[in-house]
């Protein structure tokens, strides 16, 4: 449940174009090799850095499963097999999240396929016939091993609410208990069906009213979070539930990073929480994503970005557009992208799977439908027995991180690409994933170094582009720990490279400030800026435990401000290298910045809340 209902009027059926989407054409090579007798990139300062230090762990990637099961449900046993497939298998988007949604019974909703049926009967006994869509697909995710099933609330019962509505209003407080009972009777039931929820959202965008009543959803002011996820946890560990808690799932991260520590922090409540939840309909940029990594780190729990959807008109912000092309495939990968390397998300889940939200072509840009889905479907479907599927490029760009991402793998952030580049990488255990989105639009040369002294061998090369799809293509050329090549144009990448044995050195060097040109100068201070000379006071070594080691001992960030200390490898000589130049304490999620955005030499470097400002962004020379 996305603000969708909040922004747009449901769209009415319409005709639309027959004919299913083409599979199109697998051309052209990932990346070519470099001429016979070139020189190994390895010696060259123009290559990408794969960082030595770890970030952090992925959980899962996912979709959400509604409100397409609505109508899916009627759709022939075979279809709905083959979207189960598109979806969860190593075929399709091998999906390691699924996000199935507890209905509230629709009451006052009015539009049919937001009203998902709940389970409760007014005697207060159950009826488990009820959301037949929903218990189809989920059984499916199930079925097919996904690995993190998580239930989320829109709203409560209507009986439950202070309008007697799921749409609008309050959960009343009398009713928590029966509130947290119901979620916890619904937790048991599935998982004695096989379907066990790993985790549950007891509420979502809990600013957002939802009274227009396009779909469901309820307030839950700021005091009323932390007794709902304790209500629900103790019930939860009373039935001895192995089932985490994550929420808040605020609508944008300014409403997560200034409302989520509010009630976190009051008493009994953190324990309950496994994750944190997140959406970004805001179009944040680098400064709010940054934040979510210090709010986090503040918390000491995990972020997660839980929904996005509806972007368009060649941005990342929320637009009405329908385009299946390769220029929203583009915008999605950038978002995860920018999800995992700068918030340090340790999750990314899509809005929903499939949308009938298709416009008045389903196979070429329009503005009438929306940049919900990953497939579409015929909104006319029950009139013209159209059950075909489109295929959009998200649906793909999705694909090139969750079947190849999977949980348990570790982010290392990737330094140095080149312009219009984006390049994130991940350790599966004796094998590197790279994702490389390129958004420019002409051939890019990449020279992308993994900081080893043991050799790398390319296994295999994956590519979605304008004319491709998932398209195998060739390899990159390697020569020792460096991979190089020329990314095609408007193109997402995955390769997957094989390590045997690891081991590296530290990256060593000077950093230059991006604002002053200035160097980062090892002082009695800690670091300050001063003109790059070369002098050994400016030179830095970067290894795999995460500390930045300067003449004068470790750089750390303690309480009263930057200093030089002797290593002990404390979480406050731990930094991490973000692609996007910021430099950030892993121990409190802040940026090393100059302070006052000063130029001059001998200006103070400091730790600072990152704001995405160029006195906080380094490259390294």
């Amino acid at each position: 449940m996305t603000t969708e209902g909040r922004h747009m009027s449901h769209l009415g059926r319409r005709s639309l174009l027959t004919g299913a989407a083409a599979a199109l054409a697998v051309t052209g090579a990932l990346i070519s090799a470099p001429p016979a007798g070139a020189a190994d990139p390895a010696a060259t300062d123009s290559s990408a850095e794969v960082s030595p230090h770890a970030a952090q762990t992925i959980d899962n990637i996912g979709a959400s499963g509604a409100w397409w099961v609505n109508d899916l449900k009627n759709f022939d046993p075979k279809v709905q097999a083959t979207v189960a497939k598109l979806l969860f298998s190593s075929q399709g988007l091998d999906l390691s999240n699924y996000r199935y949604n507890i209905g509230g019974g629709g009451t006052a909703v009015t539009t049919p396929s937001r009203a998902p049926e709940d389970f409760l009967k007014a005697d207060g006994t159950y009826d488990w016939s009820k959301d037949k869509g929903g218990r189809t697909f989920l059984k499916y995710a199930a079925k097919y091993g996904v690995e993190d099933l998580v239930a989320f609330v829109n709203s409560a019962p209507a009986a439950w609410k202070t309008n007697a509505q799921s749409c609008g209003g309050y959960l009343k407080a009398e009713n928590t208990q029966d509130f947290v009972r119901y979620v916890a009777d619904v937790t048991d039931h599935f998982a004695e069906q096989g379907a066990r929820f790993d985790y549950i959202s007891p509420f979502n965008e809990p600013t957002n009213s939802f009274d227009s009543c396009g779909q469901e959803g309820m307030l839950v002011p700021v005091d009323q979070r932390d007794d709902i996820v304790r209500a629900l946890g103790a019930e939860q560990q009373a039935r001895k539930q192995r089932t985490g808690i994550i929420a808040d799932e605020s609508s944008s991260t300014v409403g997560f990073n200034t409302e989520l520590p509010q009630w976190i922090s009051q008493p009994g409540t953190a324990q309950y929480v496994s994750r944190l939840a997140h959406h970004t309909y805001n179009n944040p940029g680098d400064d709010q994503l940054a934040k979510i990594n210090e709010t986090s780190k503040s918390v000491g729990k995990r972020p997660w970005a839980t929904e996005i959807c509806c972007f368009g008109n060649g941005g990342t912000g929320w637009a009405q557009e329908y385009d299946p092309t390769i220029d929203s495939g583009l915008n999605i990968s950038r978002i995860i992208y920018k999800d995992f390397a700068t918030a340090h998300d340790s999750a990314f889940q899509w809005w929903t799977a499939l949308s009938e939200m298709i416009g008045s072509d389903p196979n070429a840009k329009n503005g009438d439908g929306w940049n919900d889905g990953l497939i579409y479907y015929d909104p006319d479907y029950a009139t013209n027995g159209n059950q075909k599927l489109y295929f959009t490029k998200r649906y793909y760009a999705l694909g090139q991180y969750s079947k190849f991402v999977k949980p348990g793998a570790v982010a290392h952030n990737v330094t140095g690409a080149p312009s219009g580049v984006e390049v994130s990488s991940y350790d599966r255990g004796g094998k590197w994933v790279v994702v490389v989105n390129n958004h420019n639009t002409t051939d890019t040369a990449l020279n992308l170094h993994f900081n080893s002294r043991t050799p790398v061998r390319a296994q295999q090369a994956v590519r979605t582009s304008a004319t491709e799809n998932w398209a195998k293509v060739a390899k990159p050329s390697v020569h020792g720990a460096t991979a190089s090549g020329t990314l095609a144009a408007r193109s997402i990448t995955t390769y997957v490279f094989d390590q045997k044995g690891r081991g590296g050195s530290a990256v060593t060097g000077a950093w230059q400030g991006k604002q002053s040109g200035k160097c980062l100068t090892a002082d009695a201070t800690g670091a300050a800026l001063s003109t790059c000379t070369g002098a050994q006071a400016q030179d830095w070594a970067y290894d795999a435990t995460g500390a930045l080691k300067g003449a004068g001992g470790c750089l750390t960030a303690g309480s009263s401000g930057l200093a030089a200390t002797d290593c002990a490898g404390s979480a406050e000589q731990r930094w991490q290298l973000n692609g996007n130049g910021q430099i950030v304490s892993e121990a409190s999620g802040k940026c090393l910045d100059v302070s006052g955005q000063a130029t001059a030499d001998g200006s103070k470097v400091i730790v600072y809340s990152c704001n995405g400002g160029s006195n906080e962004a380094w490259s390294k020379q």
